[in-house]
């Protein structure tokens, strides 16, 4: 890895912008929040930025964050939904002053100061490396929790690295035990209950020894909870308990064991909108997620590209300026696309630039189809042309629902399961 004096540094200065929310009518008429860590959540829980009493507004109902080129207004997949006007939103960019309704209540949002600082330095953390403010704050946020005992959720789409922020959580612990990893969406149930608590011999047909589970092996380290979002609601309620009690079983055991793990987990889901819809059970939540640490997707980091693409390339023995060795052009066309697989699709670009010279088509943007006769014969053109569409019209799907693999399957009008094949097939997960 660069060291950080040799990364690329910016030089366009950063504007900094403080956004202020005025309930005008409804319940809470009078309520404001200027300021608070962005994006600033607005909804029924206690833990949104702007608690309310409406009851036609939900738990979490909307986000707010300052944008470019004006205010980002994302619905949290809410009820009665977030209207501006006429028009329903579910992800917009309007001008300061705008007015919006949710249930009986009606919000501004406006912009409360704006300041320009000058560029950030580039810098590294944990295998991440990032110029962007977002970023460099989610670095500070990691080195400032990273000692506490507090559960911790990282929300972020597939491909942002949140397996990088749990092994920098770990790592800047200090804790003894090492760092155990559960992907809770590639097991099954009974599985599941196996590898977090273990089992006793006996406990089921196969177990002929006794099973240490992550919850124990990980002593007083760290468990990773990985794509939480998947976990079966029986098993939340499972999850749940020992959470609360800080005691666990084994499968088919009898004796109470301590849990000393502190417990890191990851979704790409946002649990607010399956806390809404009664899919994720609030209580567990809110044990989850005492401290978000939240992962932009690539797209809204775009500035961070040339720097991630000289790492890239360093690790694969093509050190150089970005422009030096890919063109300013094929720079200029990463820095536009939307990046569905985020960091891990990248890298597989760079990858691809610097062992074949150019990337595979489904990177490249999209052009006239060449004549069949040109490719080869039917079947093979036919195979190759189904999956240059696939690719492109999953990108796009995906860029459209945000990475959210649910919405994006509504929006496809397509089984969840066969989306999650396609990403996989595509390297795009």
């Amino acid at each position: 890895m660069p060291d950080k004096e040799t990364l690329p540094q910016p030089r366009r200065p950063v504007v900094i912008t403080q956004l202020a929310i005025e309930v005008l009518a409804g319940p809470d008429r009078g309520k404001r929040l200027v300021g608070g860590d962005r994006p600033l959540s607005i909804g029924t829980a206690g833990d949104t930025a702007l608690v309310l009493t409406d009851p036609t507004v939900s738990r979490y109902h909307l986000e707010v964050d300052a944008a470019a080129s004006g205010i980002l207004i994302a619905d949290l997949d809410s009820t009665n939904g977030t209207f501006a006007g006429p028009v329903r939103i579910e992800r917009a960019v309007v001008p300061p002053g705008t007015q919006l309704a949710i249930g009986a209540t009606t919000l501004r949002v406006d912009e409360a100061s704006r300041k320009t600082v000058p560029p950030p330095v580039a810098s590294q953390h944990a295998g991440m490396i990032a110029t962007t403010p977002q970023m460099l704050q989610l670095f500070a946020d990691i080195e400032r929790v990273a000692r506490t005992p507090t559960s911790i959720l990282v929300f972020g789409e597939s491909g942002t690295g949140k397996e990088h922020v749990a092994e920098a959580l770990h790592a800047g612990s200090g804790r003894s035990g090492p760092l155990v990893t559960i992907d809770c969406g590639a097991l099954s149930s009974a599985l599941l209950a196996s590898e977090l608590f273990g089992h006793d011999r006996g406990a089921f047909t196969g177990a002929d020894r006794q099973y240490a589970g992550a919850f124990e092996r990980a002593g007083e380290g760290t468990v990773f909870l990985d794509e939480i979002g998947e976990l079966p609601q029986t098993d939340q309620t499972a999850l749940l308990g020992v959470l609360e009690r800080r005691r666990f079983r084994r499968v088919g055991g009898s004796t109470d064991l301590e849990l000393r793990a502190r417990v890191v987990a990851a979704t790409n889901r946002d649990l607010r909108i399956e806390v809404n819809h009664g899919r994720f059970r609030p209580d567990l939540y809110h044990r989850l997620a005492v401290v978000t640490l939240r992962l932009p997707p690539l797209r809204e980091r775009p500035d961070d590209i040339p720097l991630l693409v000289a790492h890239f390339a360093h690790e694969l023995g093509a050190a150089g300026d970005p422009e030096q060795l890919f063109g300013a052009e094929r720079l200029a066309r990463w820095k536009r696309r939307p990046w569905p697989g985020n960091v891990r699709e990248l890298r597989n670009a760079v990858e691809a630039a610097v062992v074949v010279g150019h990337e595979p088509a489904e990177w490249t943007e999209p052009g006239p189809p060449a004549e069949p006769a040109a490719l080869a014969p039917y079947k093979h053109a036919r195979a190759t042309n189904v999956a240059a569409f696939e690719q492109a019209y999953i990108t796009q799907l995906m860029a459209a629902a945000d990475g959210n693999v649910s919405r994006a399957a509504r929006l496809g009008q397509m089984d969840r399961s066969y989306l999650l094949d396609l990403l996989q097939r595509h390297k795009l997960r």
